[in-house]
């Protein structure tokens, strides 16, 4: 602080002047650090005692007094980690997702080798929708996440074949627990591979308690909203946010602010752009096990079985067929024109299949399923993942708008199905002709 005097001093008195007025400016200084250490002491004690009450609060599940708490020592001391970090817990009970984020976001712009932040801000990105985001997250501090926590958090960001990658390996290590094998099974389940899934499910579980185990991960893999699988896995309801308070946001030079605050979209989850390697979550490759009936999961890999049948019988069958076809026919309401889909660069993935044979017959039921998919070619390619090798079947090369508007019809017919970016489709096996043709 400069102490500037109005005061003429003259030549006799100047040093005396210095001396009287350097010693007016140490007083003054002295006396405004004095008051602004008491100041600062006074908001350190009040934000101690406020996030103690917010953590008491959490301990027994008041979390409308939690947030209220933690909001008030995040106030008082914004560069308080820990204390954003319980403001986070907080938002996150309350199924707060977007103001959680926000919270943790902050909290690791703050602490950039905070894995707790890290993770946590990865869930409620996969919560909100932002599967992206959440990918770049997990990435960018995958030094201080745990390999369990991890592995699992990038299957439920749409990434389940590195997630069985990374995740493997710690399995089997002599010190693995039970923690790492079951999201190894999750991860497998997620990535379609419910076989192997019940034998890892099988190392830490009784029998009874495997196929339960399974059935509510067939439910699980089947998200209808961005919100589902992390509310799920939390144990909290979601509801619709618009974030933490604008006065709670860091505003430091250096440090990016958060993250703006959106409102949880119940259809986000059809607009997530998978990795190009994901292979989508599906409980079985045999559309019949999908519904109501979740009993009916299959762990054995789909295999054709085709008989013969005597001459008589196929002669009696022709007749119903042709009448069936008939009165489905006269049943079936005249199509609407369709809009003419615009040409992008994203596809609707919808299964992951043993061969190109499978993939083919799971076509011809998705078209008979939806009218809609006829209307495109459909595109396949071969993929590898763990050892593995699927056929992937999609229709695309539309833009996003378009992409999300078909994979919802579909969904609402009883598919499953996903949006992602390109990732080198190509025509289908069984679809060259068809294409060439309409050419």
């Amino acid at each position: 602080m400069t102490v500037r005097s109005a005061l003429s001093v003259g030549p006799v008195t100047l040093g005396l002047s210095v001396l009287l007025l350097s010693g007016v400016a140490a007083t003054v200084t002295s006396s405004i650090a004095g008051a602004s250490a008491r100041d600062q002491s006074k908001a350190e004690r009040h934000a101690r005692r406020e996030i103690a009450k917010a953590r008491t609060a959490l301990s027994r599940k008041n979390v409308i007094a939690a947030i209220a708490h933690a909001e008030m020592a995040v106030a008082d001391q914004p560069d308080a980690v820990e204390y954003r970090l319980t403001l986070g817990q907080s938002y996150l009970k309350a199924g707060r997702f977007v103001s959680a984020r926000d919270a943790f976001a902050d909290a690791l712009a703050l602490e950039p080798t905070n894995g707790k932040a890290a993770l946590h801000l990865a869930l409620m990105q996969i919560g909100t929708g932002d599967w992206a985001g959440a990918r770049t997250t997990l990435d960018a501090h995958a030094s201080v996440i745990p390999i369990s926590d991890r592995g699992l958090a990038m299957a439920l960001a749409g990434d389940p074949v590195a997630a069985v990658e990374l995740l493997g390996p710690a399995a089997r290590s002599p010190d693995a627990d039970a923690k790492v094998r079951q999201n190894l099974a999750l991860s497998l389940a997620l990535a379609g591979r419910w076989r192997e899934a019940q034998s890892v499910v099988a190392i830490d579980l009784a029998p009874t308690d495997v196929a339960r185990r399974l059935l509510e991960w067939s439910t699980f893999s089947r998200p209808t909203s961005a919100s589902d699988q992390i509310s799920s896995l939390l144990g909290v309801i979601p509801v619709v946010d618009s974030g933490q308070p604008q006065r709670l946001a860091l505003n430091r030079s250096g440090i990016a602010p958060t993250m703006a605050a959106t409102a949880v979209d119940a259809t986000a989850v059809d607009a997530r752009v998978a990795a190009p390697t994901a292979v989508v979550p599906s409980v079985a490759t045999n559309d019949a096990a999908v519904g109501p009936a979740i009993a009916g999961v299959v762990f054995a890999p789909r295999r054709e079985v085709v008989q013969a049948l005597p001459a008589p019988l196929l002669a009696a069958a022709k007749p119903r067929r042709d009448m069936a076809r008939m009165e489905a026919s006269r049943q079936m309401p005249p199509a609407m024109p369709a809009r003419a889909a615009a040409r992008g660069n994203f596809y609707v993935q919808l299964g992951a299949y043993d061969t190109a044979a499978v993939a083919h017959d799971a076509w011809m039921r998705a078209a008979h399923r939806f009218a809609a998919l006829s209307g495109h070619v459909p595109q396949g390619m071969g993929v590898t993942a763990g050892g593995a090798t699927f056929y992937r079947l999609s229709v695309g090369g539309l833009a996003r708008e378009d992409a999300v508007s078909l994979c919802r019809g579909y969904r609402a017919r009883g598919g499953a199905c996903f949006v992602r970016a390109s990732a080198g489709d190509q025509i289908a096996q069984w679809a060259r002709g068809r294409e060439l043709a309409a050419r």
